[in-house]
């Protein structure tokens, strides 16, 4: 008997900025990347992709410019590689408001602010969205971001990791335990809006937070919203086991993703939860057309406008080594940095049959950063998404994009019809919240996951 055809899941990787993955490409006319600063530009988008049925619309961030490579952000600016940015927070609502299933995740850092401001934020975008909302976890890994934020530099990696670990579980405290179940009544004959009874104090006492008072925000939809992570070191990755819901993995080859896979499958259960209960998404990018021809005419342009100085940017904040002081020639050998390691390590450790130059890690980066790239015709690309998916144990995409607005639209139009005439891609959202709609099992934190454990008993139940 053959074996049900597994699931894709696509979300939409996006930055709030005119250069994301593919520096060098806002220069064609036909691009508009450019118009990132206009609403409609985002309405537009997240109305196409739910069109499409896309998970979600992904808002990735830093905070910092890139000025690792040659000393300065000169090459950064020049060439526009994720700077100019916007705050990709306001965006959520504006989307929520022009759509009723598409989710929303979006970065935020634990490193810069105070975790009830970063929890009242996040619950009012739930509250917004309807229950839509994923937070991605991340830590900073910009030494400019450090020194634009006041701090004199950035924490040690791990250590980054372990504070945020106790971010989190101060999260967890307001969102699950400050106010019960049954705390808001909304009784206009009594006139009572919420039972002060059911409404607790968090008190926390930790090694870098402290805090004493009552969360202000009611409960969302979700309450904790679906938590997203993408530390690919061991420490992030032991990080990731124990929060997140959803993973983000990335490595150029099959060989390193399916590395990457059963080293997180792993560390899931080493961390006492079930390997399949959190998915994994790797980062792609799918250049799709009517016919091979077309598709390959496109890359091939693509590649040509490509910006390999906008590329060397990005790969040195990435990393934190500055690959101006190598020639394009030289082996790129992994070395420990206080940036992300999980970039370094993709091209030097992840897939021992593969050596890295310069100049390769470079080319490759240039066109949707550290995921591979898929080129072809609709019933080419499909095969090959299903055959990384099998071959992996991966459970879905974050596509990013090459052409604004025409990398979506294109795998709307032709990529999602295929996969679902296959039976490998869902002809409707599943109803419910964001965590309904991809774990389906209910709209809140279940236990094992640690943040149930925070969870106020309910009176009533």
């Amino acid at each position: 008997m053959p074996r049900p055809v597994r699931q894709i899941r696509f979300n939409a990787f996006m930055m709030n900025c005119v250069v994301h993955l593919a520096p060098g490409q806002w220069t064609a006319p036909e691009d508009n990347s450019v118009g990132y600063l206009d609403p409609d530009y985002w309405v537009a988008l997240a109305r196409k992709l739910e069109e499409g049925l896309f998970d979600s619309l992904f808002l990735g961030d830093i905070t910092g410019v890139y000025d690792v490579f040659g000393d300065g952000p000169d090459a950064a600016l020049r060439t526009a590689a994720q700077v100019p940015m916007n705050d990709p927070v306001p965006l959520i609502p504006l989307m929520a408001h022009a759509t009723r299933h598409l989710g929303f995740g979006v970065t935020v850092s634990v490193a810069y602010e105070p975790p009830y401001l970063l929890a009242r934020r996040l619950t009012t975008l739930d509250h917004l969205s309807g229950g839509r909302v994923a937070w991605n976890v991340v830590t900073s890994y910009l030494e400019s971001g450090a020194r634009s934020l006041g701090q004199r530099e950035l924490r040690a990696h791990d250590e980054r990791y372990d504070r945020a670990d106790e971010y989190l579980e101060v999260c967890y405290k307001l969102w699950e335990g400050s106010w019960e179940d049954g705390a808001v009544q909304r009784d206009r004959a009594s006139g009572v809006y919420a039972d002060p009874a059911r409404v607790h104090a968090v008190r926390h006492e930790g090694r870098y937070f402290s805090l004493d008072g009552i969360f202000q925000c009611e409960p969302s939809a979700q309450r904790t919203p679906l938590l997203f992570q993408a530390g690919g070191s061991a420490r992030g990755t032991r990080f990731a086991a124990r929060h997140a819901e959803c993973i983000f993995v990335g490595a150029p080859t099959r060989n390193g993703l399916r590395r990457s896979v059963q080293a997180l499958r792993d560390a899931l259960a080493e961390a006492g939860r079930a390997p399949d209960s959190a998915l994994l998404f790797a980062m792609f990018t799918v250049i799709v057309d009517e016919t091979a021809e077309k598709a390959q005419a496109r890359y091939a342009a693509y590649r040509e406008r490509a910006s390999y100085d906008g590329a060397l940017a990005l790969l040195s904040g990435w990393t934190g080594i500055d690959l101006s002081r190598y020639a394009p020639d030289d082996t790129l050998e992994y070395v420990d940095t206080k940036a992300g390691q999980s970039a370094l390590a993709s091209f030097s450790k992840l897939d021992p049959q593969r050596t890295w130059t310069v100049r390769d890690a470079v080319e490759f980066v240039a066109i949707g950063g550290r995921g591979p790239v898929v080129v072809g015709d609709p019933v080419q690309v499909a095969d090959e998404l299903q055959a990384w998916m099998e071959d992996t144990g991966i459970d879905g995409f974050n596509l990013a994009w090459v052409e604004s607005p025409r990398t979506f639209h294109d795998v709307v139009d032709f990529l999602v019809p295929e996969l679902q005439r296959r039976g490998a891609y869902k002809t409707a959202y599943a109803p419910g919240t964001l965590r309904d709609k991809l774990l389906g099992n209910g709209p809140r934190l279940q236990p094992p996951h640690v943040g149930a454990g925070f969870r106020a008993p309910d009176r009533d139940g």
